[in-house]
């Protein structure tokens, strides 16, 4: 296996097809975006699902500007300040209705951020993992997703192995990842981390032995030797992580386009209550979820 394998796990990765719902509403959030849409990345849990029903499917839009990619110019500043922005789409689909959470960046924040150049590991931790390539308007496009997914892999595994050196390539990836998912606003169960790598055992073996490879060939794992630094700069990040998380959510209160069907969906969904916003909820979704919580807690929703 040479260095330039992790290409091609890469590129064999993202060219899987995309099943009919996940296409629609693909095609949806693309219409709702325009032109601006350079490509879109599906990934998260319902990546290996057979059905999206019931489910939310996660996206990444990648636009050319961020102008371009929003009618309003608070919402394009804001992208611009602190990407990505996180919206809501539902679109009918054979008679069901597929639901979507996408975040829109870049496609200039997303090469940088994913393909390491981020301190945080918000982006290049999450695209280390699998992900498919569901729209690329062209090659020269797809090129530079490629090159961020490979920098993506090659950044997460150096700063595994820095955690965790000379360790097996599973456990590099385990030891990163409950560092990544600790550096978020959002706790992840250590279960979460066994059930992705078990799910997507050949990707991340495959993926994860060329990523070392190419780092040893390239010179380039030098990480590993600043063990000292290592508690350091993932304290860091997960000071910067609670942060950004906070002011993210804050962002949503005036970005998160048709938050209120979700928000709605969600809440029914998870505790079976069936609920009615008010205009000003349906308006200011995020910051209703607060109050909407408590009435639901007192009406027996939440144990």
């Amino acid at each position: 296996m040479d260095s330039g394998d992790l290409r091609s796990v890469l590129q064999n990765e993202v060219d899987q097809q995309v099943s009919p719902p996940v296409a629609a509403i693909v095609a949806a959030a693309r219409q709702r975006h325009g032109e601006t849409v350079a490509a879109v990345l599906f990934y998260g849990s319902c990546l290996q699902q057979d059905s999206v029903e019931g489910k939310i499917v996660d996206l990444y839009l990648l636009v050319d500007d961020y102008r371009s990619a929003h009618h309003g110019r608070l919402s394009a500043l804001l992208n611009w300040a602190l990407p990505p922005n996180v919206y809501y789409l539902e679109t009918p689909f054979e008679g069901t209705v597929v639901r979507a959470k996408y975040a829109v960046i870049s496609l200039a924040d997303f090469a940088r951020g994913a393909g390491g150049g981020w301190f945080h590991p918000y982006l290049w931790a999450r695209f280390a993992q699998p992900c498919r390539l569901a729209h690329c308007r062209d090659e020269a496009v797809r090129t530079v997703v490629i090159a961020a997914l490979e920098g993506a892999v090659r950044k997460t595994m150096a700063e595994g192995l820095a955690l965790r050196p000379g360790a097996t390539v599973h456990d590099v990836w385990t030891a990163v990842f409950r560092q990544s998912y600790s550096a978020e606003l959002r706790a992840e169960p250590p279960e979460r981390i066994a059930r992705l790598l078990a799910a997507n055992e050949d990707y991340f073996a495959r993926a994860g032995t060329a990523a070392l490879i190419a780092l040893q060939a390239s010179g380039t794992d030098t990480v590993t030797k600043r063990s000292q630094s290592v508690g350091a700069r993932w304290l860091l990040r997960r000071l910067q992580g609670k942060l950004l998380s906070a002011l993210r959510l804050i962002k949503a209160a005036f970005t998160f386009q048709n938050g209120a069907q979700y928000l709605q969906w969600k809440i029914e969904r998870h505790s079976g209550v069936a609920v009615t916003l008010t205009p000003w909820q349906r308006r200011h979704p995020v910051l209703a979820s607060t109050v909407l919580f408590w009435q639901l807690y007192r009406r027996g929703a939440f144990k």
